[in-house]
């Protein structure tokens, strides 16, 4: 049996020097990825640190043009959030549709955008939102925070606190979700800024992870509506294939879930 050395910090700091001192350290969010990988024996971490219980990564503030949300929020409080639900109603609906009860009450988005899971949800409001990731160290733009597959910007030991979401016009998400996992075959996230930016973001369909549609972008520029997507087509070439779905089906599912995005967006 690998030996770990479990810790609880109470601050970032350290949380932090407990990451420099260890010869393998991990950091814990939810630990929907760290422990099933350590079961398997496909990690083991000299130091596990748990991130839950420091108070100043968790919460969530609106200031009218921003929604900014700590790193150890769990999706459950994202979803129950008066705050959010009046400000970015969108992402209570892609917090709502992600996982189960049980991943829902101990997941937080921090731990979900540091691990930029392929599939996973958040990454897509992230970047179609245009936040502006927080850590210890810096503020980090989402078209520099994601790298591709399991990769970011974060440097090591570096830790997200928070979140920051632009107040957008409109915004909706949609996504096919896998039956049993929950995670999503194909994603979008669709978002128009107050000055009229419109952004789209796919989760589950590139070979690189979380990707922007520029095609989808330009064709909602013109005209927010699912209509305009009718004669948009967007190419395979690059897109995830394998026994849940071609690179064609996924393909044609980013155009069909936008289309229910901006639905969702127009519904409010």
């Amino acid at each position: 049996m690998h030996e770990t050395t479990y810790h609880r910090p109470s601050t970032v700091a350290e949380a932090a020097a407990l990451f420099a001192r260890g010869a393998d350290s991990k950091y814990l969010a939810g630990g929907h990825t760290l422990l099933p990988v350590m079961k398997q024996r496909l990690a083991s971490p000299s130091d596990v640190i748990d991130l839950a219980r420091i108070k100043d990564l968790v919460g969530i503030q609106s200031s009218g043009d921003a929604l900014t949300i700590k790193a150890a929020t769990t999706y459950y409080d994202i979803m129950k959030s008066a705050d959010v639900k009046n400000t970015i109603p969108a992402l209570v609906h892609l917090t709502s549709v992600l996982g189960d009860p049980a991943v829902r009450y101990r997941g937080t988005i921090g731990g979900s955008i540091a691990n930029n899971d392929p599939a996973a949800d958040f990454p897509a409001a992230v970047l179609a939102l245009n936040a502006t990731v927080q850590t210890n160290k810096r503020s980090i733009p989402a078209d520099d925070f994601f790298k591709g597959l399991f990769s970011t910007a974060l440097e090591d030991g570096e830790i997200i606190t928070a979140i920051s979401f632009p107040v957008p016009s409109r915004a909706g998400y949609s996504k096919m979700r896998h039956p049993a996992s929950r995670f999503a075959l194909t994603g979008v996230f669709v978002a128009r800024g107050r000055t009229g930016e419109v952004r789209v973001a796919a989760t589950g369909a590139s070979q690189n992870g979380v990707m922007r549609v520029p095609a989808i972008e330009a064709a909602l520029k013109g005209n927010f509506s699912a209509a305009a997507l009718d004669s948009v087509t967007i190419p395979s070439d690059g897109m995830l294939s394998d026994i849940h779905g071609s690179a064609a089906y996924r393909a044609n599912l980013v155009k069909v879930m936008a289309q229910r995005a901006v639905d969702a967006a127009e519904a409010g």
